[in-house]
C-alpha cells in the first residue's frame, strides 16, 4: 500500500495544485487552456516520439501477450461506446469518448513505475512490448471511430478522407509516426535537438497534471457518477481480467503475464482528456474519470498484486 501511495501520492500533488490555483484565482482559466494546448500540442507528442523513437523494436515481441492486452482493450472500448449509448443515452460522439477512457490505461506514469516496483527493473519487458503499440494502437482506434461517427452517411471515399486527415494533423499520431520513423531509419538526431525535446519532454506530464487540475474546477462530475463509474469499473476490473483469462488461455509465461495484467489494471490516463478536448466532447467524463479511476486504483491495483502473488 505504501508504495502505491508513493508513486499515486504525487500525481495527485500536481493535480490538486492546479485546481486550488485556478480555484482560488491564483492562475487564470485562459492560462490553464493554454498550459492544456501546450501538453496537448507540442509536449506530449515530443514525449511520445522519444519514447518510440529510443524503443528497442528489436526486441522479439511476445503476440499472445499483445493479442491478450489489446484485444481486452478493444473489448472494453466497445463497451465502453455501448453502455454509453443505451444506458446513459449519450450522443454518438460522446461515447467514443467515454469508450475511449476505457481504451487507454495509464501505461507510462503509473504502469511503469508500479510494475517496476512490483516486479523489479528485469520484469518490465512485457511493459515495454505494450508501450511501443500503445499510442499507436489507440489513438488509431479512437480516431477512425470518432470519424465514422462523425461522418457517418458520406461515401466511404469521403469517410476514408475524412479519417486518414484527422490522423495525419492530429500532433500526438505525428509524433508517436515520427518516432518510429526515426527508430526505424536508424538515424540519430543531433545530439542538441535530443536535448532540445528532453527538454520539453520534462515538462510534459507536469504540465498535463497541472492543467487536468485546473481543468476539473471547470467540469464537475454533477450527473455523470453513471457514466464515471462504468469507465472505472471496465478499465480496473474488466480490463485486466479479461487479460488474465486470455493471457491463461495463451500460456503466456508468467513474467509477461504480469506485466499485461498489471498494465491492464492502470486507471485511465490523460491522453483521454486530451482526446476528449481534441473533439470537444464529454470532457467532464474524461477528466473526473482519470482522477477517480486512479485513486480507486491504489485498492484495485493492490487487489490484483495480491492474486497474481
Amino acid at each position: 500500500m505504501q508504495t502505491l501511495l508513493d508513486v499515486i501520492l504525487p500525481v495527485f500533488l500536481v493535480i490538486g495544485s492546479g485546481y486550488f490555483a485556478v480555484w482560488r484565482g491564483l492562475f487564470p482559466v485562459a492560462g490553464v487552456d493554454g498550459v492544456l494546448r501546450f501538453a496537448q500540442s507540442f509536449a506530449v507528442p515530443c514525449l511520445l516520439f522519444q519514447a518510440i523513437s529510443k524503443l528497442d523494436l528489436s526486441s522479439a515481441f511476445d503476440a499472445p501477450l499483445l493479442i491478450s492486452f489489446y484485444t481486452a482493450a478493444a473489448v472494453c472500448f466497445t463497451l465502453g461506446i455501448l453502455g454509453a449509448r443505451f444506458f446513459f443515452k449519450r450522443d454518438w460522439e460522446d461515447c467514443v469518448v467515454i469508450g475511449f477512457c476505457a481504451l487507454f490505461s495509464n501505461t507510462v506514469l503509473l504502469g511503469l513505475p508500479i510494475s517496476e516496483r512490483a516486479f523489479g527493473p528485469d520484469g518490465l519487458a512485457g511493459n515495454y512490448m505494450i508501450i511501443a503499440m500503445h499510442s499507436p494502437f489507440c489513438y488509431g482506434l479512437g480516431i477512425a471511430v470518432m470519424e465514422f461517427v462523425r461522418n457517418r452517411g458520406k461515401s466511404k471515399a469521403a469517410l476514408a478522407r475524412s479519417i486518414i486527415n484527422a490522423m495525419f494533423h492530429n500532433p500526438l499520431v505525428i509524433g508517436i509516426m515520427l518516432g518510429f520513423a526515426v527508430n526505424l531509419s536508424g538515424v540519430a538526431l543531433p545530439l542538441v535537438i535530443d536535448d532540445a525535446v528532453s527538454l520539453i519532454v520534462r515538462a510534459a506530464l507536469p504540465a498535463a497534471l497541472f492543467a487536468l487540475g485546473g481543468v476539473l474546477i471547470q467540469h464537475k462530475p454533477e450527473g455523470d457518477m453513471k457514466a464515471i463509474a462504468m469507465v472505472c469499473a471496465l478499465s480496473l476490473l474488466i480490463h485486466p481480467a479479461i487479460v488474465w483469462g486470455m493471457g491463461k488461455g495463451f500460456g503466456v509465461p508468467s513474467d509477461l503475464f504480469h506485466s499485461g495484467v498489471l498494465t491492464a489494471a492502470m486507471a485511465p490516463g490523460f491522453n483521454a482528456y486530451i482526446f476528449a478536448n481534441i473533439y470537444g466532447r464529454a470532457r467532464r467524463i474524461a477528466a473526473s474519470s482519470a482522477l477517480i479511476a486512479t485513486a480507486a486504483s491504489i485498492l484495485t491495483v493492490w487487489m490484483w498484486l495480491a492474486l497474481l502473488g
